[in-house]
């Protein structure tokens, strides 16, 4: 998530006994501190962080995400950006960013859209850019992107590895965003949002005050949740936000950025959880060994990025891929196989994406666009008919003209 979560106090979810790594973390941290700074060490800590020496994706580990569900996810993500960089007029290059790669298979899905459509894009300089903290994660991003034939850089270099895909287009790993080069780009955040940390804060008699981490002075290793006893700076200057970066580079660059995560459209207040082995796990317990989480709200993303980007959006997900022609492209995998096992796998996979009561209601699909992508340029000749916008792939129903 980015921003800011508003909540009561309330009792933690169950979850298993505390180990040492609450006193780990906290030599990291002076007590009390900020929410964000706690879920920063939980998730990156070099030495102890969730997704440094974690990061359980997939059915053995913490969570499922969909690209590890189905191919159809990430080669239907691919047609949206092949659909508009044509919508754009075939720009000669252009840079695809993945901000948290997980495994790497959404990128992986979506090179293979790009080498179906090799003759399409011939004519366009494409190139890879993936933003990673976790060594551990790229490494196995490198494994599945290249076959693990890559080159690191020195320590103080912006790129820390480099490498050419299985389809022979260069890929680039940075730890910040601020790093990847300017230039034409399409932005792609799956399950990201969701991951950056937030700041929560409680309505008093005295106004809003920001809630801290800080050690439970009765039970040794435990944490607790704290009220700042009077305004931090925080509540007083909220601090820039993420998506004001990437609208910036779309107004100044060009491009597309797609947001697909877990969220609301303001309807929501205290959405902060963590996940360990696909159950809730208390938040303060143990932390660096489980994922923490909280709801995108759309509606903060929408007001942030005002006036530098067009938004669409948020859209249910099973809306999004059913716009996108999935139904379409999971008979065509199915007439393509003669296996039992394989078209079972993939009506499941299907049922799994699209089920309301499964991923279909869960996530959410928002997408950042340069103003003129949505808007008619100024036409000092108004005799002349204008010619029709091209549609946004994935947020109207798809036409098969």
């Amino acid at each position: 998530m980015t921003g800011f979560s508003f909540f009561r106090l309330s009792p933690a979810p169950s979850s298993p006994p505390p180990s040492s790594t609450t006193r780990q973390l906290s030599a990291y941290l002076p007590s009390p501190r900020e929410l964000t700074n706690y879920m920063r060490e939980a998730l990156t800590n070099p030495a102890q962080g969730y997704y440094t020496r974690r990061g359980g994706v997939g059915e053995s580990g913490d969570f499922v995400t969909s690209p590890e569900m189905s191919q159809v996810f990430g080669e239907l993500i691919g047609v949206w950006y092949v659909s508009e960089w044509m919508a754009a007029g075939k720009p000669g290059a252009f840079q695809l960013v993945e901000l948290g790669p997980g495994r790497g298979s959404l990128t992986h899905d979506i090179l293979r859209v790009f080498k179906q459509l090799a003759s399409l894009l011939s004519k366009c300089d494409i190139s890879i850019h993936l933003v990673e903290v976790s060594p551990r994660l790229s490494e196995i991003q490198a494994q599945m992107l290249t076959g693990g034939q890559v080159q690191s850089s020195p320590r103080d270099d912006p790129v820390y590895m480099k490498g050419i895909s299985k389809t022979g287009i260069p890929i680039s790993w940075y730890r910040d965003i601020q790093d990847v080069p300017q230039g034409y780009s399409f932005y792609l955040a799956h399950e990201f949002f969701d991951a950056l940390p937030i700041h929560k804060f409680q309505r008093t008699d005295r106004g809003w005050r920001e809630v801290l981490v800080d050690e439970d002075p009765e039970v040794p290793d435990q944490l607790r949740f704290v009220l700042a006893p009077s305004a931090t700076p925080v509540c007083l200057c909220w601090p820039c936000d993420f998506s004001i970066l990437l609208a910036h580079r779309l107004e100044k660059d060009g491009g597309a950025a797609l947001i697909a995560d877990y969220g609301h459209d303001g309807t929501k207040t205290d959405t902060f959880r963590g996940f360990r082995n696909h159950k809730l796990h208390d938040v303060l317990k143990a932390p660096g060994t489980a994922d923490l989480t909280a709801d995108v709200d759309f509606s903060y993303l929408r007001k942030m990025t005002q006036g530098r980007t067009a938004t669409l959006g948020p859209i249910k997900q099973r809306e999004f891929l059913k716009n996108m022609g999935i139904d379409l492209r999971l008979q065509v995998l199915l007439q393509n196989s003669q296996d039992t096992a394989t078209q079972k796998q993939l009506r499941n996979s299907y049922d799994m994406l699209m089920n309301p009561k499964k991923m279909g209601d869960c996530f959410n699909f928002f997408a950042l666009l340069p103003h003129h992508r949505l808007t008619y340029p100024d036409q000092k000749d108004n005799t002349q008919p204008r010619a029709p916008l091209v549609p946004v792939a994935g947020f109207g129903e798809l036409s098969l003209k």
